[in-house]
Formats: structure tokens, C-alpha cells, sequence
């Protein structure tokens, strides 16, 4: 989970009315408790959401505890993370990538 506070929980429930409906660039990290790469990208998330507070929504959705958004969006794998301006898909980055890749795919659509 984020150890983060501007790390935001995207679920089920919230995603079409708290992060669909943001005009502000937005990443959502869709993850599970079992995956060791979603974990070790952890940090990296934290440190985007801290890094971009103010500028970029950061969401962690749980796979496993929200399967409808993850079928909604074809997640096949994970981590994968989605990158949304005004509700659509802009980007996504898929693995645990290196913090220089998140931060040149945000600066591209900032």
C-alpha cells in the first residue's frame, strides 16, 4: 500500500466519479498484494506523488479488490500503470519500470 498521503485509493466504487472525472493528468497503479514487481515499484510511486503534488493525481487500484476497473481497462498485467488527462488514456507504462521513465512520460503530457 502507499506510504505516501498524496497517494490516492482508486476502486470499483470511486474511479468513474474521483479519477475519470479529473481534467489534471493522472496515473493509476494497478497492483496486487501478491505481485513482488507492483511492490518494488512502490516507492517509486510515493515518490512521483510527492514529487508532482499539485500537478498529478496519483491512484493505487487493487486488482484483486477491484476486478471490474481492471477488466474495464484490459488490465493483463501488472504493474501496469495508466496515464489519464480528462478521463482518457494518454499513456501507460506496464512493469516496474525505472523512476526516469514515469517522470519523461508525465513531463510529456504536463
Amino acid at each position: 500500500m502507499a506510504n505516501s498521503k498524496n497517494v490516492l485509493v482508486a476502486s470499483d466504487t470511486n474511479l468513474e466519479s474521483e479519477v475519470l472525472k479529473q481534467n489534471e493528468l493522472t496515473l493509476v497503479d494497478f497492483w496486487a498484494e501478491w505481485c513482488g514487481p507492483c511492490k518494488a515499484l512502490g516507492p517509486t510511486i510515493d515518490a512521483l506523488a510527492d514529487q508532482y503534488a499539485g500537478k498529478v493525481k496519483v491512484y493505487k487500484l487493487n486488482v484483486d479488490e477491484n476486478p471490474d476497473s481492471a477488466q474495464r481497462f484490459r488490465i493483463r498485467g501488472i504493474p501496469t500503470v495508466l496515464v489519464l488527462k480528462g478521463g482518457q488514456i494518454v499513456d501507460q507504462l506496464v512493469g516496474n519500470q525505472p523512476k526516469d521513465s514515469f517522470i519523461s512520460t508525465i513531463e510529456k503530457h504536463l
